[in-house]
């Protein structure tokens, strides 16, 4: 197996991103629109010290909301939340959109209580104001017989039940989530319709990013890969690699013989590839325009 397949979540990021679009985070206590895509969440301007945005989604009323999973609170984080604003205002701003509201969802787990948590931030010009999720009011044992019901029966699962099991570990408190995420893995494993148990999985690996151990993140991400599913994402991940690859060097060929002024054969030569490379990378480029 390609080592691509384990960078930072490619496959679980992948199949999350393709099949998110239409569910609701409603299960979760937000009343928000349906999710009609998943957004990238490389923004400019990320410090090295700097945590990513979780999730970035666009809503079906056309606001975008972001995301963040919060094991903690601490009044400072409006501060990282209004970086995080900054930098979605930035990428998003000017691209087809002049206004853009945004909407920030922080979720809280299990060790976290509504008591706690200060919603709204004022600085005067400045004001932060999140949407809670709090999932240590999710009955977790409960949920978890349910969908436990459900495996052993057969049965398939609502949407409502998809994100439940989904958010499930996050729903234990911090001592209980590594065998709550073992055990919601090794649950979700035993889903009858593969692409809803693929889907299941990467939810867990991309909502538990924080939490999950590595090697046992790796294993999942290992059993993904060996179904029919994951076997096409992994596939499509390694195709993607190529075809970047390939047009890093024709444009690098490209750039050659256009400043030096002289024919591509020589200017494969000063790059260091042959001829033969640079065709071939130019036939890949060609193949996927066409299949695209």
């Amino acid at each position: 197996m390609s080592e691509i397949a384990y960078q930072n979540k490619d496959i679980a990021s992948k199949v999350f991103a393709e099949k998110f679009r239409d569910f609701s985070l409603n299960v979760y206590g937000i009343n928000l629109p349906k999710i009609v895509e998943v957004l990238p969440t490389n923004l400019p301007e990320i410090s090295a010290n700097e945590l990513r945005i979780d999730n970035l989604f666009l809503l079906e009323d056309g606001r975008i909301a972001i995301i963040d999973y919060e094991s903690t609170y601490k009044k400072g984080n409006h501060l990282k939340y209004l970086g995080y604003a900054y930098r979605v205002l930035e990428r998003y701003f000017g691209e087809d959109k002049i206004d853009i509201e945004l909407v920030m969802i922080v979720i809280y787990t299990a060790d976290v209580t509504r008591n706690e948590v200060m919603s709204s931030f004022n600085a005067g010009m400045v004001t932060i104001t999140e949407v809670s999720a709090f999932l240590s009011e999710l009955k977790s044992d409960e949920i978890s017989k349910r969908l436990d019901t459900k495996m052993k029966s057969g049965e398939d699962l609502t949407d409502e039940e998809i994100m439940e099991f989904i958010i499930l570990p996050l729903s234990y408190k911090k001592d209980q989530q590594k065998k709550a995420i073992e055990d919601t893995i090794n649950m979700a494993k035993r889903i009858k319709n593969e692409d809803t148990m693929v889907f299941v999985l990467s939810g867990i690996l991309v909502f538990s990013d924080k939490v999950i151990d590595d090697e046992f993140s790796k294993k999942t991400k290992e059993w993904i890969a060996m179904t029919k599913v994951g076997r096409l994402f992994a596939e499509e991940a390694e195709q993607k690699a190529r075809i970047a690859d390939a047009k890093r060097l024709v444009k690098m060929t490209e750039a050659v013989a256009s400043s030096d002024s002289i024919s591509i054969e020589n200017a494969c030569i000063k790059a260091g590839i042959t001829f033969d490379e640079y065709n071939e990378a130019k036939a890949l480029l060609d193949s996927a325009a066409i299949l695209a």
